[in-house]
């Protein structure tokens, strides 16, 4: 393996989103959204995301919420701000939570104290020198959006959206160059309670209204290009994918054909219409044969073409290998986003396939396809973190992983693969959004938080903490 170089100007950071470390789900007038209502612990939140009968109403003396306190950014970012600092940081990614802008979501009139939050926070880290990277959407559609007029399955959504957008341009134009539209856009038709606030009406309407609810965000994503591009010029605004490269389980032509299918439904129908501004011919088979009809408003083709994506960033934590007849017994074994178990890999604490090449893989298949710069923004291990007597966490099993990926990034980029930033995700310990678990730690910085509610909220840094910081400094150089 060569020595890692990246580019002079090479964005280091850490990524975050507002729901998993902000708190204060109550204060500065923020209303309630998806988050909010979802439970803590992994068989709970699990259960309930897979449950089209969820109801979205809380339940305290049957669950927690720790997305209620979150790690208390909300009141500590400063503190936090600093640490990542400390690291280097050249870019942090976090989120605006939507409904701390306008807290039922369909007011015409934004609620000035969260505006005035993040005026405060990206005030802070321009302080620090580091670069806010934002994501205008990431899993926190406000509640009455999804109560009212069902999620992302109504159109009404794309004209709340665009005066969000409006808003949030205005007020921190100058202050805010690099955007996301919508977090993770492809995971909607796993997870579409994430993505695009509800829950199927039933098992067979839910890829109809997976696929409806996309069209909306892929206008909405691309009116927010434009808007974006016309309030702040020098403003890069891209897409967000969760990406997992696909492998055939064997060298069965059906089982490769198989695996060439769900990899261009997963990986690439999304980018497609956000990168290239339509859909891509090979949808036209899948939804016919899946009986799925997209109602499109007039002009809703035109107003995609026109607002394609400056970059492409993407999360990376898993590969996936598909085999088309699968056993009961592989059905449910392979990783959080399908598949059958990879005989070549381990896996973490939570049965995620650890696969680094597949990195490289990721970068050169999005790079060879669209032409664009890329950023990796979310990558890491969650993992269980142990606190020595003398306060020490020697988290090497997490140096060991992001040290692979960092280093199959340098291959991509000596591939030739443009690319521009990496943001490790969970920097800080933050509430896990799959499990609702603080045990789920991916941090640099250890959060004194637990289960079951109890701790201090004390933040320490972790052995990992120190070896980011030499990354940094380094340039990738020192691995």
């Amino acid at each position: 393996m060569m020595a890692v170089k990246f580019p002079e100007g090479f964005l280091w950071g850490g990524a975050t989103a507002a729901n998993q470390l902000e708190g204060a789900y109550q204060e500065g007038g923020k209303g309630l959204n998806l988050a909010d209502v979802l439970p803590g612990g992994r068989e709970n939140r699990l259960k309930l995301l897979s449950d089209t009968g969820f109801d979205f109403e809380m339940d305290k003396s049957k669950y927690t919420y720790p997305n209620h306190e979150g790690i208390d950014f909300y009141h500590r970012y400063k503190e936090d701000i600093a640490l990542f600092a400390e690291m280097g940081f050249k870019t942090f990614r976090l989120s605006i939570a939507w409904s701390r802008i306008f807290p039922n979501g369909d007011e015409t009139e934004p609620n000035e104290e969260g505006l005035a939050f993040y005026d405060r926070v990206f005030d802070e880290l321009h302080k620090h020198g580091i670069e806010p990277l934002v994501t205008i959407a990431h899993y926190e559609t406000p509640l009455h959006l999804i109560k009212e007029y069902g999620g992302w399955k109504n159109h009404k959504l794309i004209k709340f959206f665009e005066r969000y957008v409006t808003v949030i341009f205005k007020r921190y134009k100058g202050k805010v160059k690099y955007w996301l539209t919508f977090n993770e856009i492809n995971g909607a038709t796993h997870f579409p309670l994430f993505g695009l606030g509800f829950s199927a009406t039933s098992e067979e309407t839910r890829l109809q209204e997976c696929f409806q609810g996309l069209h909306h965000q892929f206008v909405a994503s691309a009116i927010a290009v434009n808007l974006g591009h016309k309030i702040i010029p020098e403003s890069k605004i891209g897409c967000m994918l969760i990406y997992a490269p696909t492998y055939s389980y064997d060298c069965n032509p059906e089982n490769v054909m198989h695996a060439v299918e769900e990899g261009r439904l997963f990986n690439f129908f999304c980018g497609d219409v956000q990168v290239r501004g339509e859909y891509p011919t090979f949808i036209k088979r899948f939804f016919k044969e899946h009986d799925i009809e997209i109602d499109m408003h007039e002009g809703d083709l035109e107003t995609i073409k026109e607002g394609t994506v400056d970059f492409i960033s993407f999360s990376y934590y898993m590969s996936r290998t598909e085999k088309k007849e699968k056993t009961p017994e592989e059905i449910g074994e392979g990783n959080l986003i399908g598949g059958v178990k990879n005989p070549f890999l381990k896996a973490s604490d939570w049965g995620w396939e650890i696969d680094p090449t597949g990195l490289r893989i990721a970068l050169n298949e999005l790079y060879d396809r669209y032409q664009k710069p890329l950023m990796v923004v979310e990558n890491g291990l969650g993992a269980y973190d142990k606190v020595e007597e003398d306060g020490s966490i020697n988290d090497d099993y997490r140096i060991d992983y992001l040290s692979d990926h960092i280093k199959a990034m340098g291959e991509a980029v000596e591939d030739g693969v443009n690319l521009i930033g990496y943001t490790s995700w969970g920097c800080i310990d933050l509430v896990s959004a799959s499990t609702g678990e603080y045990s789920k730690r991916y941090g640099f910085i250890y959060v004194d938080k637990y289960d079951d509610g109890s701790g201090t909220l004390e933040r320490s840094r972790k052995k990992s903490f120190y070896w980011y910081k030499d990354v940094i400094s380094s340039n990738g150089e020192n691995l």
